[in-house]
């Protein structure tokens, strides 16, 4: 009977969080797996039709991946086209800030404001077919078209660029070059790279799939064993 409920457990996690736990027989490693799928949901609910990311659910997750002992490292899979810029980089800021070693794997795509939280892991990955959108601050709703409105949406492009600059082989200045690129996509500025061209930018660390993102993810666990045991 306890197994059936854990297995219920495990299942209602997946099913309500995109999360799971990797605790099988490969290696004796726990690791938590986080999916960031669909739209990054703020503080205003997506629609009903809408597969979403909520951060309210994805903060308390971190808190306790940081807390609990017994996780010993993260893999992020993302599939994401952005959404709240706000609640991406709240998401963003807690996987970087995580001691734990923590890889992240784009599946499909990481657009907008999934770039910052593809790169806050401490390695990132991208499949040969996946994609990611760079391009400037949207603003949706009503929007007030004075000095003040333009100087805060520049400066939460700032605070964009320079997180993926600190957290990837990106200066500042070429993501803001390729941010404003007017000949990549149709309806806006801006530049869509693959897998490859990710990797050569400088943004993403690696082209690979789920082995090679799990195999780093375990290499890195066993340096962070050896660490801790010369110190004691």
């Amino acid at each position: 009977m306890a197994d059936q409920d854990k297995e219920e457990q495990k299942n209602n996690q997946i099913k309500e969080m995109g999360s799971a736990d990797l605790d099988g027989s490969r290696s004796s490693h726990r690791i938590k797996l986080l999916t960031i799928i669909g739209e990054i949901e703020g503080h205003e609910a997506a629609s009903g039709n809408t597969k979403a990311t909520k951060y309210e659910h994805l903060l308390p997750m971190l808190a306790e991946v940081e807390d609990n002992e017994e996780i010993e490292g993260m893999l992020i899979l993302l599939n994401t086209l952005g959404g709240d810029v706000e609640a991406g980089l709240s998401i963003a800021e807690m996987i970087s800030s995580l001691s734990k070693p923590t890889v992240s794997l784009v599946l499909g795509g990481s657009h907008s404001i999934g770039g910052p939280l593809a790169v806050s892991a401490q390695y990132s990955f991208i499949v040969p077919s996946g994609t990611m959108i760079i391009h400037p601050v949207r603003s949706s709703g009503m929007f007030i078209g004075v000095e003040q409105s333009l100087r805060n949406m520049l400066r939460t492009q700032d605070r964009i660029t320079r997180f993926l600059s600190d957290h990837s082989n990106m200066t500042q200045e070429r993501i803001e070059k390729l941010m404003l690129n007017p000949t990549e996509l149709v309806k806006d500025v801006g530049t869509l790279l693959e897998g490859e061209d990710a990797v050569k930018e400088g943004l993403i660390d690696e082209v690979g799939g789920m082995s090679q993102a799990l195999h780093k993810l375990h290499e890195m666990i066993d340096e962070e064993r050896r660490k801790k045991h010369e110190n004691m």
